[in-house]
């Protein structure tokens, strides 16, 4: 997670510089490139084991960011749009093979029980991650510049490729049978997607609630492109917004969400960030683009949602989510969760940053797309519930007495 959230600012800084009316070809590259990944992705889950496919794809990664220095040194040259196209697909397939990886391997290997009590663990560890990624490139960027965050993040993606070798010793909830290979049909995953009642809920949670956070990410672009001209500085900025959405994701793993998975249930960690999202846009949708006072600095109201929905996503949603996804077979943990957090997250990107910019085209202010989006964080609830009471949900097992 360190990893990643350096690489983070580097590509948003390149969304900054671009501006939003960019972002629909920045994603419609991104989602072809999922549709075509995706595939080969389920086939390599299905025919090598879990420890093959993490050892190569950390490697591959590893040189694909060493081969990106010399493209961030030349990046005035070859221009922000050129250069951000290439970089968020390529940030998106690691966001695939490492990521999202890392997750399915973690509920391979714990038992749904388990689960419940230790993943808002494993999340604040991997939140540690997220701070620590954005807090040394905000430290760093503006002294060594940004291709040398590549380098730094590189070093970390090699120290998480020796622990999670090491974690991969430990058996699985099936044994033997947890290393091997997957198995079924590349395309499993997008058919379980739309066949299976967990999973279908949890794709339509994740266009609702992607069209808030991308319409949020799309207003900031804009902001960060009127006020932000040099690269690094665009990049501090972004480190900061990731460094505030990390510091509240942490604070919720390490005290509410613990405390609701094992009172309340994962139904209500599902639900609770869509009502605090309808709260945050209800607010957008009354006082419009205004700025707020936090920590004595004026701050966009929308950059605060973008905080608020994001932090509750990070901080209850995804140890939730993830928790539940133990109570699923083998196949849907690895390839129709990587099908929804892939190929139908970065189509819900396309659609909602079009249908942004047309939006505005049209003349539509900030305050009213604040209420759109607000009526869809309704919606979202309903649907979160459902997700968490799924009829294909196996029930939760103790782990055995010892």
């Amino acid at each position: 997670m360190t990893s990643y959230y350096v690489l983070r600012p580097v590509r948003d800084q390149l969304a900054g510089a671009a501006g939003s009316s960019s972002l629909p070809g920045f994603y419609a590259i991104v989602f072809i490139a999922m549709l075509l990944l995706t595939p080969v992705f389920g086939w390599l889950v299905a025919r090598f084991p879990r420890k093959r496919v993490v050892g190569t794809s950390y490697l591959f990664f590893v040189a694909c960011l060493v081969g990106f220095v010399p493209l961030f040194v030349a990046q005035d040259r070859i221009g922000a749009v050129t250069l951000g196209k290439v970089f968020f697909v390529w940030v998106s397939v690691f966001n695939l093979f490492v990521v999202s990886l890392f997750w399915s391997f973690m509920a391979d290997i714990y038992r749904s029980r388990q689960a419940r009590l230790v993943f808002p663990f494993i999340a604040f560890g991997g939140m540690g991650g997220a701070l620590l990624g954005p807090l040394v490139t905000r430290l760093l960027v503006e002294r060594i510049g940004v291709p040398s965050m590549l380098v730094i993040s590189a070093v970390g993606l090699l120290l998480a490729l020796g622990a999670l070798l090491a974690l991969s010793a430990r058996p699985g909830e099936e044994g033997a049978a947890s290393e091997a290979p997957v198995g079924g049909s590349i395309l499993e995953g997008a058919k379980s997607a739309f066949s299976q009642p967990f999973l279908r809920y949890m794709t339509l949670l994740m266009l609702l609630s992607d069209g808030i956070a991308t319409m949020a990410y799309a207003l900031v672009a804009d902001y960060a492109k009127a006020h932000f001209v040099d690269n690094a500085a665009r990049t501090a900025f972004y480190a900061d917004l990731d460094l505030w959405v990390n510091g509240m994701g942490a604070v919720l793993q390490l005290t509410l969400t613990p405390l609701i998975l094992r009172g309340l249930g994962a139904v209500w960690a599902m639900v609770l960030p869509t009502l605090v999202n309808f709260l945050l846009l209800a607010m957008l949708a009354y006082f419009g683009p205004v700025d707020v006072g936090l920590m004595g600095h004026a701050v966009p109201l929308i950059a605060l949602v973008m905080i608020g929905s994001r932090g509750m996503t990070y901080g209850m949603t995804k140890p939730a989510s993830d928790s539940l996804y133990t109570r699923m077979p083998r196949e849907a943990r690895y390839k129709g969760k990587n099908f929804i957090e892939t190929a139908v997250w970065r189509f819900g990107d396309l659609v909602v940053t079009t249908s942004l910019n047309a939006a505005r085209g049209a003349g539509v202010g900030i305050a009213t797309i604040g209420l759109v989006c607000a009526g869809l964080a309704a919606v979202a609830t309903e649907v979160a519930r459902r997700a968490a009471t799924a009829p294909d949900l196996a029930p939760e097992r103790e782990p055995p007495s010892s």
